[in-house]
């Protein structure tokens, strides 16, 4: 019974883990869609921009000329990078849930044992 016990501390523990990685990747994935939107919405104001106005970039404390067709090409490697990320993470969040699910399974299977062996005991 003892060792049934342990076993359902080590599978909790687990189970616990799993969780707070599955909060954590989640939380991720809410700051990229964030940044995202971001910018998307710089995106759409370039969109708006006239050949030939000025864009300027924030560096530090100094704002600096920046070429509009590169400006549109820095968001854009972003906008690209930050979908890729999103894709790695939503992997990541259902192979998470998968694990989840398992765990639960492994969980509840073992509860099951050691109600039958506790019926068992008083049995005998």
């Amino acid at each position: 019974m003892v060792d049934i016990q342990a076993k359902l501390q080590t599978l909790s523990e687990e189970f616990t883990k799993l969780q707070q990685e599955l909060q954590d990747i989640v939380q991720s994935r809410q700051k990229l869609e964030a940044q995202k939107q971001e910018n998307l919405g710089v995106q759409k104001e370039f969109a708006k921009l006239k050949d030939g106005e000025t864009i300027y970039k924030l560096i530090g404390p100094v704002l600096l000329k920046q070429d509009k067709t590169d400006a549109e090409s820095t968001v854009s490697g972003r906008l690209e990078f930050i979908n890729k990320e999103i894709t790695r993470l939503e992997t990541q969040i259902k192979e998470t849930q998968g694990k989840i699910e398992k765990k639960k399974g492994e969980i509840i299977q073992v509860q099951t044992s050691a109600q039958a062996a506790g019926a068992q005991a008083v049995k005998a």
